[in-house]
């Protein structure tokens, strides 16, 4: 296995696209590029809104995917842990030394449970969501089995019509389950109210959370009418940290995009009718990808296709230029509209994904660049972790 930390093992363009100390015109292309002075101050700026609203943020790993990030996050930011989706990618981090892990997921399949029973012994902190009292004598089980503890949190569907349950009768039921089953503890509530999070308008998004709000309220109110602790209510994204933590109800945060913003996320708007990537928020994650054929006059061809990039949230837009446009992409092609032929075969562009989560799985490195120059090369570690 090869040494992460010695890059003289590594050749540029075979391994990885670029080493600390290259300059940024020099990388390989395409390349995830983190503007680490933007990513920086991104992640103070939320840890800094955290602590002054009382809040603990737990990082959505499953944005970024990276150990890295992860730790800057917990340095810069106060990040008390991440979320996860999947085992497997809880188990980076908790290889990686994270050591307070939401897995904000349901999990069912047998050797997951069992995967996941594990992992408190790798000194992680290990909590699930629970939707179904069927799971908790699941849980319970594997726990026994591996002498550990897991917490969960019962997960309320607060409008996003997915996992979660709908009554506050079913998450008191869970949870007395749950505190009596064996190798377990009830932890709190997730209500993440994930449908709403990319709507543009900032009362639209109010408007959704408010009823979310009300929901929750109702389900702490009714656990705690038995006498039941529900220490962590958590949820909030970078669409609605605001309402959340303004809230009363909730006391912990899982906002991931705001640390990369990407074009999706950019373009909805805050309670002045701001694009949130025009203050609240810097785009700090790029595609670097480079001019390679012009033969048309008004066409320039890019090397970031499909392959490295996901387009479920639209194309992405080139980073501080209006004179040129992504307008479509094949597999390992992309046409960028040139009508005054600025563009040159060698040129290099920024572009800002439309969705960061599902094109940093796509990557092996991120290449972490100020002024110019290449500071930092660190893996996507959880790439591909899906199961």
């Amino acid at each position: 296995m090869k040494d992460m930390t010695n890059f003289d093992a590594y050749e540029v363009g075979f391994d990885i696209p670029a080493k600390p100390g290259m300059a940024e015109a020099d990388i390989q292309t395409p390349a995830l590029v983190l503007d680490l002075d933007a990513l920086e101050r991104n992640i103070t700026k939320m840890g800094d809104y955290a602590k002054a609203h009382g809040m603990r943020h737990r990082v959505h790993g499953k944005m970024h995917k990276s150990v890295d990030v992860a730790k800057l996050q917990e340095r810069l930011g106060g990040a008390v842990g991440v979320c996860c989706q999947k085992v497997s990618e809880a188990e980076v981090f908790a290889r990686g030394g994270i050591k307070d892990i939401l897995v904000s997921n349901q999990v069912r399949d047998p050797a997951k449970l069992d995967r996941l029973a594990r992992m408190p012994k790798l000194g992680a902190r290990v909590i699930v969501c629970v939707d179904d009292i069927d799971n908790v004598a699941e849980l319970s089980a594997a726990a026994t089995r591996h002498g550990t503890t897991l917490e969960c949190l019962v997960e309320i569907d607060c409008g996003a019509g997915r996992c979660g349950v709908t009554t506050s009768k079913a998450v008191v039921d869970i949870a007395r389950a749950i505190n009596a089953a064996e190798g377990l503890r009830f932890t709190g509530i997730q209500a993440y109210q994930g449908a709403m999070q990319h709507l543009d308008s900032y009362d639209d998004r109010k408007a959704k959370l408010d009823v979310a709000i009300a929901q929750v309220q109702e389900a702490v109110d009714a656990l705690k009418a038995e006498g039941i602790n529900c220490e962590l209510v958590s949820g909030g994204g970078t669409g609605s940290y605001y309402f959340e933590s303004n809230s009363g109800v909730y006391n912990e945060l899982q906002c991931g995009s705001y640390a990369f913003m990407d074009a999706d996320y950019g373009r909805i708007l805050d309670k002045d009718g701001n694009r949130i990537d025009r203050g609240e928020w810097e785009n700090a994650f790029f595609i670097l990808t480079q001019v390679m054929s012009h033969a048309k006059a008004d066409k320039a061809i890019v090397d970031a296709g499909l392959k490295a990039q996901s387009v479920d949230s639209g194309l992405p837009v080139v980073f501080g230029r209006d004179d040129v446009e992504y307008i479509k992409c094949s597999d390992e092609h992309g046409v960028v509209m040139d009508p005054e032929g600025a563009l040159k075969v060698g040129d290099k562009l920024r572009l800002v994904p439309g969705h960061c989560d599902p094109t940093a799985n796509v990557h092996d490195w991120y290449v972490g660049v100020r002024n110019g120059v290449v500071e930092a090369v660190w893996p996507v570690s959880a790439r591909g972790r899906a199961y």
